[in-house]
């Protein structure tokens, strides 16, 4: 009998089916034009993206164009590839292009249904994006389709690790470009890091298709993209915060040596404040106030490395350096250092040399990176189970376009035994019978220590088998190829096999030779061979397809479920392509990570009582319902997780955003002298507030720090207390005096340098400024963002406080940018105009990309950022070496020999200043 939803969705139709109607409309109109288009010849066929054009730039839509448009493509992929789009790719391409996700079984062509919505959106000369997982299956896909869109006229580009900066800027300048999620998001951020308009590589963020929207919108979101740089040398701070620690007493903090954790208590607070405030470094009353952030996260450091490491248990100091000891194996771990500081502690605590820590020097996640679009679309085979945060993150709708053929896969319920042994013993025993009817076989773990535990037992017995680690690409690819062969046994862990799909037959061409011979046909258009809108690979063994089928297609067994159903209906998927016949069932037991967060125990205490013997399963429909309500329970609790964290992010992205706009604007606008008039005149306000506070005496005003503060800044020695002395003078008037007297100041400034000087160097100095302030804010939310927490112990909402005090965080380094931008024109000498350097000639930060994956902790970008490209600088100890090398042949007394130095580096004639305040000032 069927439930009244059932009831419903037969009567109605599902709300997916709902979703589609719209579309067979227009896939009739589609399909109503083949025959006009199929008659043109090749160059009539291309003239049309310039017809095209031409009917945008008159007034017409996208929508209006897209029937036209996707007959186009479709004649075109016949022509060069020898594939004709099926009806649901045009489905699918439509959904792409209103900025939709579109779940679309494995098998089923998504790289062919790209070209639609690609070629479209590209009319319009803004641009188009096509994101995927990894290097390999960006410039294969690029390569592979870029024969349909060179067709008809567009240029294709391709965004790898190992390119320049002026590479990649070629490459983003074509009508379609593809690259990896890492890839964007670091061009991104370091375009906002450089100092002039030529110099920027990508031109905008106007529509963007996510291949694997799953993967990289949710599994890759969960670590930001990281860009990180030396700070400058705090050894001092270190040391003179580590001296305060020793004098702490014992009532002074709490420790709690089982969690690790070490806090101050409020004796603790009120002695390190006056500690602090003795030694001038406490700002403010209170050691929690938003102006200390910084100097409580070094006190905490400092508390954690004096009295939760010890020395020769958690680190030993060997050729004056503290190297960490591993806690399981006691080995040395050489080149690891403890993060946030905490190792600069330690190296203080033991009274070695301190080695300058990285600071963040920009920072997004992929949340807020692919938002920056105008226009969003995704592809997977899986996204329908994590709908809600689709449409909540990112405003994404996901519709599920139907198969091709029809579905034929059996999927068989799960199978449940007591301990993990007999499960093992279970899928060996069915991997041993299927090989023997020469059924090919795919078995996927979670993870890759599981993925080895397996092979050893099938080892053990004989089994002949691979496994699929996920290391390298490329290798993977050809790998997961060749899982359709009959018998053949193909481990993989869940990260495996994305972008490749297995054919029942296997793959005879998908050695390493044959695929360095198709990529290099892929350039060329393709001769038009058959119908099959699948991404095509070279042809099957006939007689090896019919027995993988005869055998029952693909088998795919999961050895347990993963926490995200989204993970095992990606395994699923491998099976059934386009048609095919293919089964899937998943082992598990009670001693799984997912069994037994969720209570195992009392279902084991169960299994015994009913009397399950050994190697016997349970298996039953209401199993797989309970198992589906409990990954939904942890997919719930994961997205809460991420959420969170966006929360807190999305704080620090509006900061990020209001900056970088405002540098933009900064770089693309030819004159400055009003921006800097405008900051001086703030400057002035601020500094007559604070001297002359609203409706107070004139006794009450300190007319003695507004003439000392506006010597210091403007360089003007002014009559102030003359002004101040005289009878009736009110704060408006001396306000005005001092207007003039810093205009009149600049103004003189502008004509001793010349227009164009002044321009060049209000330009650096306020970029370089506005750099420099807001890579010390970064460091300085991040170690909010730290004790923030703790705010929860006083009935407060942590978020709220985040906001409050970012906020605040953020006016005052906008008016310490106004101080110092103001104050360096103010003092700023030239000897000569020759010494002024272009803008466009200043060196970025050594930079280092970082993105850590989530599945595996491993970070994927550990390579240096070099200035002159991500890739070209090496890693960092390589560059350290090369910098060393150069140094040998540095005469401090001769300039000529110093070659560019970087403003922020110590300056080479050995003064012990920054460049910038040495050789390197404006003088």
């Amino acid at each position: 009998m069927l439930s009244f939803g059932a009831l419903a969705t037969k009567v109605f139709g599902s709300a997916n089916d709902r979703k589609l109607k719209p579309y067979a409309a227009v896939v009739a109109r589609i399909n109503a034009l083949e025959p006009e288009v199929a008659a043109l010849s090749d160059e009539a066929l291309r003239a049309r993206t310039d017809e095209f054009r031409k009917r945008l730039d008159g007034g017409e839509t996208l929508d209006d164009l897209l029937p036209e448009a996707f007959a186009t493509v479709r004649e075109a992929a016949k022509r060069t590839l020898g594939q004709r789009h099926f009806d649901v790719q045009l489905i699918g391409g439509m959904v792409l292009h209103e900025g939709r996700i579109a779940e679309m079984k494995t098998g089923e062509g998504k790289t062919l249904v790209a070209t639609l919505p690609v070629y479209l959106n590209a009319l319009t000369g803004r641009g188009v994006h096509v994101v995927t997982v990894n290097d390999y299956l960006a410039a294969r896909d690029a390569a592979w389709m870029s024969a349909v869109y060179k067709f008809l006229g567009l240029t294709v580009g391709t965004i790898v690790h190992d390119m320049n900066d002026q590479q990649r800027k070629v490459q983003y300048a074509c009508d379609v470009t593809y690259g990896t999620n890492n890839e964007f998001g670091f061009d991104y951020l370091r375009d906002n890091m450089k100092y002039a308009d030529s110099e920027l590589a990508q031109r905008g963020h106007y529509f963007a298709i996510v291949d694997e929207v799953d993967s990289i919108l949710i599994d890759e979101a969960r670590t930001p993209l990281i860009i990180s740089g030396p700070l400058d040398d705090r050894s001092d701070f270190y040391t003179t915060i580590d001296v305060f620690i020793p004098k702490l007493n014992d009532e002074d903090f709490e420790l709690d040596e089982k969690t690790r954790h070490v806090s101050l208590t409020e004796a603790g607070n009120e002695h390190v404040e006056q500690l602090l405030s003795d030694a001038d470094l406490l700002k403010g009353e209170s050691l929690y106030d938003v102006e200390n952030v910084s100097v409580v996260h070094h006190v905490q450091q400092a508390l954690r490395a004096h009295k939760l490491f010890l020395k020769d248990r958690d680190y030993i100091v060997k050729n004056d350096e503290v190297v960490i000891i591993d806690e399981f194996t006691g080995r040395m771990m050489s080149g690891r250092r403890y993060s946030e500081g905490l190792h600069q502690a330690l190296e203080a605590k033991e009274h070695v040399t301190i080695q300058p820590e990285n600071q963040t020097l920009a920072t997004i996640t992929f949340q807020n990176y692919f938002r920056l679009y105008d226009k969003l679309g995704g592809m997977t085979g899986t996204a329908a189970t994590e709908a809600d945060e689709f449409i909540d993150i990112y405003g994404l709708d996901v519709v599920e376009v139907p198969t091709n053929a029809d579905m034929i896969r059996l999927d068989e319920d799960d199978e449940v035994y007591r301990t993990a042994k007999e499960k093992y013993r279970a899928i060996i025993e069915l991997i041993k019978d299927a090989q023997k009817r020469g059924q090919p076989m795919l078995v996927g773990t979670t993870s890759i220590e599981k993925s080895e535990l397996l092979a050893e037992l099938l080892k053990k017995d004989k089994v002949p088998h691979k496994v699929l680690n996920a290391r390298y690409h490329e290798q993977e690819a050809h790998i997961i190829a060749q899982a359709g062969v009959p018998g053949a046994v193909t481990i993989a862990t869940n990260m495996a096999g994305r972008g490749t799909d297995i054919q029942l037959g296997g793959n005879p061409d998908s050695s390493r030779t044959g695929s360095r011979r198709r990529r290099k046909r892929a350039r060329s258009p393709r001769p038009k061979r058959s119908r099959s809108s699948a991404p095509r690979s070279p042809p099957t063994s006939p007689k090896k397809k019919r027995q993988a089928l005869d055998a029952g297609g693909l088998y795919v067994i999961g050895t347990e479920r993963h926490e995200s159903r989204r993970i095992d209906n990606q395994l699923r998927g491998r099976s059934g392509r386009q048609g095919d016949p293919g089964r899937s069932r998943f082992f598990l037991s009670l001693e799984d990570d997912l069994m037994r967060i969720f209570g195992s125990e009392r279902m084991d205490g169960m299994l015994k009582a009913l009397g399950l013997k050994e190697d016997e399963a349970i298996v039953h429909p209401w199993i797989n319902k309970a198992l589906e309500k409990a990954q939904a329970k942890v997919e719930a609790r994961n997205f809460d997780i991420r959420k969170n964290l966006l929360k807190y992010d999305n704080v620090m992205n509006d900061q990020r955003k209001a900056i970088f706009d405002q540098r933009r604007e900064l770089l693309g606008d030819a004159d400055l002298n009003e921006t800097v008039a405008e900051m001086r005149r703030y400057v002035v306000d601020d500094l007559v507030a604070q001297a002359i506070p609203e409706k107070s005496y004139a006794e009450q005003w300190d007319i003695d720090g507004l003439k000392e503060q506006v010597h210091n800044i403007f360089d003007l020695d002014l009559p102030v207390a003359d002004w101040a002395a005289e009878e009736g003078i009110a704060e408006a008037e001396i306000h005005e005096r001092l207007i003039k007297a810093t205009d009149e100041r600049a103004a003189k400034k502008a004509a001793e340098f010349g227009p164009q000087i002044m321009r060049q160097i209000e330009r650096a100095v306020l970029l370089q400024t506005l750099d420099g302030l807001w890579r010390e804010h970064l460091v300085t939310l991040e170690h909010l963002r730290q004790v923030i927490g703790l705010r929860g112990y006083g009935q407060r909402d942590p978020l709220n406080e985040y906001k409050s005090e970012s906020f605040t965080l953020f006016e005052q380094m906008l008016a310490r940018l106004r101080e110092a931008v103001t104050g360096q024109l103010m003092h700023v000498e030239i000897a000569q105009q020759d010494d002024v350097p272009p803008l466009d000639a200043a060196e970025l930060p050594p930079m280092e990309a970082h993105h850590i994956d989530p599945t595996t902790g491993e970070d994927e970008f550990a390579l240096e950022a070099a200035n002159a490209g991500p890739a070209s600088g090496g890693t960092s100890a390589a560059k350290a070496a090369r910098v060393r090398k150069a140094a040998t042949a540095v005469n401090p007394a001769d300039p000529s020999t110093w070659g560019k130095v970087q403003r922020n580096a110590p300056c080479p004639c050995g003064s012990g200043k920054k460049y910038k305040h040495c050789h390197g000032a404006y003088s």
